[in-house]
């Protein structure tokens, strides 16, 4: 905290030479900023496992990828894209948890998607240029807004408001047609209170994978208020995307039939017997976020905020599908099948407060926070097309319309006390309530609309976590904590659930760590045991709509050990890793057959969970010139639970090398001219896929299938960036 301070008080210094007639002070005005996330981060003393990534290293790597991949070199972090490029549909697990299980929130307000739970970070391309810095809490982490935190939570705040004038340009473009265009800009301080800054992008990307194409598109815009002790803010933020749906994946000898970047997604046969692509085979959506925030110093150690948010969303995709059945479109008596041309549409909205009193006064550090939240979803779908000349009465046919609502009531406590000298202990209580009410979860022809409700379900958790921080001498600390967490089932969950009902997870978090800091070496080491009951697993198979399938397994636990370290021995050379190893594993795996017997494997992988992580850096700098050489390696993933070594993906080793010259004019503030190549040794490889198999009553082999989602070979970027 120390060192923070004398940072800002740097930049405060700075900013004042080239800005006399600021009359606001720049630490103070950072203070204010971060009343908004003191309550939901993990500070210095918290008995924790987090990563943080500060503005600069954010931009050193923020070239058009998505957020997944900005975060993919930090702990016990796996990443994947459909596309294949890390532009479009892509998502980030931790320690193995998938990311509906991943808590996100921007400012403390949460981002997730209420029903699915899930993050879509194709509705927020180059967020990540409007933010200040990230917060990855590992594990159960501190309480927060929104969904609970299985495996990770995410804090992203934004940037806070600009005190000197600023205009930039960053621009990229490179393998694929890729392209980014980012315009950022800031008013600087005006009239000794006010203050605007924004964004807008363009992110576009044919995709690695056939059609996978990308358009992007987003703005950021930001109003704020500023006194001596007193910031207001308002935000709004989009994200308009249309994507080419790559999703399906291939098989293995659909690759080796038609080449790695082969996608089935909109395959059909024309009436001459030719094999033909739906051009408008994509997914559509716009996503728009209001907040307004304001922050309050308070005096005598107490800071308050409170912040009210909006978000509204609207989507839909178009599938061409062969051979449907007529009468599971709501053709009653119809024996019928046809080629036809669907439409899923989907309007959501989402709006809620978010609130927490602060107070930090000696050796007491202290928090009373919270979230009411509401979430209306609509779900319909639409038949824009029957490829059957016989069929003449369907135009605009609505074939399944149902809705959800969902509240979320919670409320937490923190305390933080210095003990004595060096050891502090902390303690985070939390209650949520949460109310989910679903018509039908399953888009498919129903009278769901008019029939109430299917599912009127109710949950109520409490989340207490508490631990001890030793900071023994400077140099070294040790911390230990034990959290306990639940979460509710997802819309997903319950889709083809009737008896028994999804349960909702449990999960206790065991956390145990060192950590060493000196002026050139930092490392860490952080043991992990997280014990589940009826945690929800990936079974590796897919649904009617191609979205993964969960399932409650009984017993389960995901435990490791976690290292990091830093070193610096000069100004121009640095050095940073961190490895993961871990055992996922499933207690009791059962599956019925096609018989409908039970078949026991016992203690099985968790799918999708690689027992080794590693990551590598080395950076390089001398006066303007940064270059860096970025590693990882990825462990064996089982893509079921049931230790099928015939379905995999394989262990894969990937580098990035990156370099970039940055330089001054005399109009201008500065200019960064770099590139970056990716996969610098063209590794072939899987980050995903779908899978099942076939066994008999004594739990042998009968079949199986699977698809995969290969990712590019080597590729580059090129990057600019000029600051006015």
């Amino acid at each position: 905290m120390k060192k923070m301070v004398m940072v800002l008080a740097v930049a405060s210094t700075v900013l004042a030479a080239n800005a006399a007639e600021e009359k606001l002070d720049t630490l103070r005005t950072y203070e204010l900023q971060n009343v908004q996330v003191v309550s939901t981060r993990a500070g210095q003393k918290t008995p924790m496992a987090f990563s943080t990534m500060d503005k600069r290293q954010i931009n050193k790597i923020n070239h058009g990828h998505d957020i997944p991949f900005l975060l993919s070199l930090t702990p016990s972090v796996t990443t994947t894209s459909d596309a294949g490029n890390g532009i479009g549909y892509s998502s980030l697990k931790v320690r193995g948890t998938d990311p509906s299980r991943i808590n996100f929130t921007a400012n403390g307000i949460p981002i997730n998607d209420a029903e699915s739970s899930q993050v879509f970070f194709v509705n927020m391309g180059d967020f990540m240029s409007s933010v200040q810095d990230v917060q990855i809490q590992r594990g159960v982490g501190s309480s927060t807004n929104g969904s609970a935190a299985f495996g990770a939570s995410v804090n992203m705040q934004t940037d806070a408001p600009s005190l000197t004038p600023y205009v930039r340009l960053n621009l990229s473009a490179g393998s694929y047609g890729t392209h980014k265009e980012s315009l950022l800009f800031g008013s600087g301080l005006m009239a000794d209170h006010w203050s605007f800054n924004g964004r807008l992008s363009n992110i576009g990307s044919d995709g690695y994978i056939e059609r996978a194409s990308t358009n992007l598109n987003s703005y950021f815009l930001q109003g704020a208020y500023t006194g001596t002790n007193t910031m207001v803010k308002l935000l709004t933020f989009n994200g308009i995307e249309k994507t080419y749906m790559a999703w399906d994946y291939a098989s293995k000898e659909q690759m080796k039939k038609y080449g790695r970047r082969y996608n089935p997604c909109g395959e059909y046969t024309d009436a001459d017997g030719k094999k033909r692509y739906y051009n408008n085979q994509k997914d559509n959506y716009h996503q728009q976020n209001y907040q307004l925030i304001w922050n309050q110093i308070l005096g005598q150690g107490f800071n308050l905020n409170v912040g009210l948010h909006y978000t509204a969303g609207f989507g839909y995709y178009e599938q061409y599908k062969m051979g449907q059945k007529l009468a599971k479109y709501g053709f009653a008596g119809s024996k019928l099948k046809s080629d036809l041309i669907r439409r899923k549409n989907l309007r959501n909205d989402f709006v809620g407060g978010v609130y927490s009193l602060n107070y930090e006064q000696g050796r007491w550090h202290a928090s009373l926070g919270g979230a009411i939240n509401r979430y209306s979803g609509r779900h319909f779908g639409n038949i824009l097309s029957i490829i059957n000349p016989t069929v003449t009465n369907y135009p605009g046919k609505e074939y399944y319309r149902n809705k959800a609502v969902k509240s979320e009531n919670s409320v937490y406590g923190k305390l933080n006390v210095d003990l004595w000298k060096g050891l502090s202990t902390y303690v985070d209580l939390q209650y949520r309530h949460i109310g989910y009410r679903i018509q039908n979860p399953n888009d498919e022809y129903s009278n769901a609309a008019k029939n109430g409700w299917l599912y009127d379900e109710k949950y109520d958790f409490f989340n207490p976590k508490a631990g001890l921080y030793y900071q023994f001498n400077p140099n070294h600390a040790v911390y230990a904590s034990l959290a306990i967490s639940h979460r509710e089932p997802t819309r997903n969950d319950f889709e083809g659930h009737d008896i028994p009902k999804p349960k909702a997870e449990r999960m206790t978090d065991w956390e145990l760590g060192y950590k060493y800091q000196s002026a050139t070496l930092s490392a860490g080491v952080n043991l992990y045991h997280m014990s589940y009951k009826d945690q929800f697993v990936l079974t590796g198979e897919i649904n009617a709509i191609g979205e993964m399938i969960h399932r409650n397994v009984g017993n389960s636990y995901r435990q490791g050990i976690e290292l990091q370290g830093a070193w610096k021995p000069s100004d121009w050379f640095r050095w940073d890793a961190n490895a993961t190893f871990s055992r996922n594993r499933a207690k009791d795996w059962t599956v019925k057959n096609g018989n409908g017997k039970d078949v026991r494997f016992g203690t099985t992988h968790l799918s999708f969970s690689p027992d080794v992580i590693f990551n590598n850096i080395f950076t390089f700098s001398y006066k303007g010139l940064e270059a860096g050489l970025q590693s990882q390696y990825i462990g064996k993933q089982y893509m079921t639970n049931d230790d099928n070594k015939n379905l995999t993906l394989d262990a894969y080793f990937v580098s990035n090398v990156d370099v970039s010259y940055t330089f001054k004019l005399k109009s201008v503030k500065s200019i960064t001219v770099g590139a970056t190549v990716y996969n610098l040794f063209s590794k072939k490889y899987f980050t995903n896929g779908y899978a099942g198999a076939g066994y008999d009553d004594n739990g042998k082999e009968t079949s199986n299938w699977a698809t995969y989602s290969p990712q590019a070979p080597i590729n580059f970027l090129a990057h600019l960036s000029i600051t006015f």
